[in-house]
């Protein structure tokens, strides 16, 4: 760790307050850098398994940002602050141990526990080491995550803010860093800073080589302002990083680097990419840092030891007025994703712009009208994000707004919002990112559109990964209940609902089924009728079809008990028993029939040990383009289907 003598030498560094560095400034980074590199050597060799070189071409970078950042071990944790997010996360030896330096985290605890079973200091960077601000590895999506973190500290008004993102050169030629580089320019996010590390060797060799592009050209194409200097001196890199703060614009510095800087044998060594030194050859690496085989020993020992835990990263806090809920009556004509926009509406009306109220970023990809979002979009423009058609980017842009103190709302058809960027939705569940996915357009109700915007898999998607919450509205009043609390509520959220218009759901009585009286809680099973003879249990707007089939059951003498689950992924399974008893079922959803709710009350009732007659009824193929009511009943998810399916079990 920086000894508190040389940590005041380099105060003036911080927020660009000197004009220079100085020489003796330069001999305290420079030492510093090679204490690091050591560190990255021996954790990674302890481990035996890890990426050194590229994390040594990057040491001086990590170590410049962390003198001229506004991000310490005591405000780290803020939201007012300057942010860094390294995109290459596999150079996580360098971060970890710049990190344990600069005394955010202990060097013991680093070097020993490197890429250990339990360990904070996981084999890509983590958000659960303090420094840490998003998850990587994957490449080309850190670019992303810095815009919408930047988006996110311009809407809470943190002006003063910063955010760097470091990456590595191989992942230049990514697509989605294209649309991140656009959308940064466009919304003139000139609080950003990337530094490129431009050492020119990836896992199969030479940039040049394995794909080349000019880098350059790329940058400025969209609209940045790029600068060029020696990645390690720290003079250069000092002044040109000032520079870049002050252009007026997003900048790009791209530090020419050596990979393996440092250690003779690994120098432009692509092998060394991601092989750590061993033997001999990790003997004359620590020796040619300038450090000692008695230190190894000894951080080797303490790796038998039980490792260190990291922060724990939780949601951010939600302060939220969800406003009165709306009733729709039966005269009302009304589709779910009309009742979500009004919703959202309302609720910004309640909150943007209300001292202690969490602002609402609102994020679109060309699509505002069909998904809603034009009220929200004309009301408040300033926090409505208009990214084009470029998913890739937004999902992960709106996911980091999401992990740094906004409400931030995505809405898209379903293909686009969740078949599209799996992997970015993913990566946004790891990150704890808070993120509210509206998706509308799902299932065979798109009809028309055909089988390429039939999104049939919203429910098996997420539940393939551990966070996310699904809700499948039944009607608009439920839609509207379902996203004042989603609004209000932390943590990844996906709503997601058709197009068609839709009845309001009614009580045998008459009155809306979702009315005044109703409160949505996550997870709870509705029940729409009951009856003793069977069950049917039905998803999203085929709870209209459910009713539809028990109203004509009932003629012919049959009582059908029907529920409704808008939260297949959070049923309860004693409460799905309990409403059950040992009913034959039924079930009924527009979606792929194996991985929606179907599969899971099916894994329920078995885990149960429970035995009863059941049906699943779904998505059973790719659907066909035409009216949505006749391409769902030629997949037989209609009322007469459903009560077809009933008639069969008695």
């Amino acid at each position: 760790m920086l000894e508190k003598q040389n940590m005041d030498k380099l105060r003036d560094l911080r927020n660009f307050t000197a004009k220079t560095v100085t020489s003796e400034q330069a001999e305290i980074l420079e030492n510093l850098s090679r204490l690091c590199k050591l560190d990255a050597v021996m954790m990674t060799g302890i481990a035996n398994s890890g990426h050194p070189a590229g994390s040594m071409s990057g040491m001086d970078i990590y170590n410049i940002l962390l003198a001229v950042m506004d991000m310490t071990p005591a405000n780290c944790c803020e939201f007012s602050r300057d942010r860094v997010v390294v995109s290459h996360g596999h150079t996580s030896p360098g971060v970890y141990a710049a990190l344990a330096a600069w005394g955010f985290v202990e060097r013991d605890d680093v070097v020993s526990g490197f890429r250990r079973a339990g360990s904070a200091f996981q084999g890509h960077v983590e958000r659960e080491v303090p420094g840490v601000d998003w998850s990587t590895g994957n490449l080309g999506q850190g670019l992303s995550a810095g815009v919408g973190l930047a988006l996110a500290n311009r809407a809470r008004g943190n002006k003063a803010s910063r955010v760097f993102v470091v990456m590595g050169d191989g992942e230049q030629p990514k697509g989605q860093n294209a649309e991140a580089r656009r959308i940064a320019a466009k919304e003139k996010l000139s609080s950003m800073t990337v530094l490129i590390d431009y050492n020119q060797i990836q896992i199969s060799g030479s940039i040049h080589e394995v794909m080349p592009a000019d880098i350059t050209a790329l940058w400025k194409a969209d609209g940045w302002t790029v600068f060029e200097c020696d990645g390690h001196d720290y003079a250069a890199l000092y002044e040109t990083l000032r520079s870049a703060a002050e252009c007026g614009k997003p900048a790009a510095v791209i530090c020419r680097t050596v990979m393996g800087k440092g250690v003779s044998f690994m120098e432009n060594v692509p092998d060394y990419h991601g092989k750590a030194a061993s033997g001999e050859l990790l003997a004359d690496a620590i020796t040619q840092l300038g450090g000692g085989l008695d230190e190894y020993e000894r951080l080797k020992a303490l790796a038998k030891q039980p490792p260190a835990e990291g922060r724990g990263v939780c949601f951010c806090p939600v302060s939220i007025d969800p406003g009165e809920p709306v009733v729709y009556t039966a005269q009302d004509k009304k589709d779910n994703r009309g009742a979500f926009g009004a919703a959202l509406a309302d609720v910004a009306k309640r909150n943007m712009r209300v001292p202690g109220r969490t602002p609402i970023l609102a994020f679109d990809c060309d699509l505002a009208e069909s998904v809603k979002l034009g009220a929200f979009a004309r009301l408040y423009p300033d926090s409505f994000v208009q990214t084009g058609i470029q998913e890739h980017a937004t999902a992960t842009v709106a996911g980091a707004a999401g992990a740094a103190g906004v409400v931030s709302v995505w809405a898209a058809f379903g293909v686009f919002g969740l078949d599209e960027v799996y992997n970015q939705q993913r990566l946004n569940d790891i990150n704890a990112s808070s993120l509210k996915t509206v998706l509308t357009h799902v299932g065979l109700d798109v009809g028309e559109d055909g089988k390429t915007h039939q999104c049939i898999d919203y429910i098996g998607l997420p539940r393939n990964i551990f966070g996310w919450r699904v809700v499948v509205p039944a009607d608009p009043n439920q839609t509207d209940r379902a996203t004042r609390w989603m609004l209000a509520e932390p943590g990844n959220i996906c709503l997601a609902m058709g197009r068609s218009m839709l009845p309001v759901l009614l009580k045998e009585d008459g009155t809306p089924f979702f009315g005044a009286d109703y409160k949505f809680k996550y997870g709870a099973i509705d029940v729409l009728r009951r009856g003793e003879d069977a069950a049917i249990l039905a998803m999203g707007h085929m709870a209209g079809a459910a009713v539809a089939a028990s109203d004509a059951l009932a003629a012919e003498g049959a009582r059908v008990t029907v529920l409704h689950a808008s939260c297949p992924l959070g049923m309860d399974a004693g409460e799905l028993l309990g409403l059950l008893g040992d009913r034959p079922l039924v079930t009924c959803e527009d979606h792929h029939v194996d991985t929606g709710l179907g599969s899971i009350a099916a894994m329920m009732i078995a885990r149960a040990g429970r035995a009863l007659p059941l049906k699943n009824l779904g998505v059973t193929r790719y659907g066909e383009s035409g009216p949505s009511k006749d391409v769902l009943a030629r997949m037989g998810l209609c009322a007469d289907g459903v009560a077809e399916a009933v008639r069969q079990l008695l």
